[in-house]
């Protein structure tokens, strides 16, 4: 998955409704909120990035910078 297609798919899933086990929940956010609760995702993810000695300029920290890039350009 590209990190333009990755982004997309983690805003989206902050407006959308999932259905799980018969019931459903609905999230009501402007896609503002989402992109921002997006890029809090990936700022956790590098973090945890971090935590598990992945070296600085690993092809993981690259592709999530490259994410959160491409979420604050959606």
């Amino acid at each position: 998955m590209t990190p333009k297609e990755k982004a997309k798919s983690i805003i989206v899933k902050f407006n959308n409704k999932f259905d799980k086990d018969n019931k459903v929940w609905i999230i009501y956010q402007d896609t503002e909120e989402s992109k921002r609760c997006a890029l809090i995702c990936v700022d956790e993810m590098l973090d945890i990035r971090n935590g598990l000695y992945v070296n600085e300029g690993s092809l993981v920290q690259e592709y999530l910078l490259e994410v959160k890039k491409e979420i604050q350009l959606l």
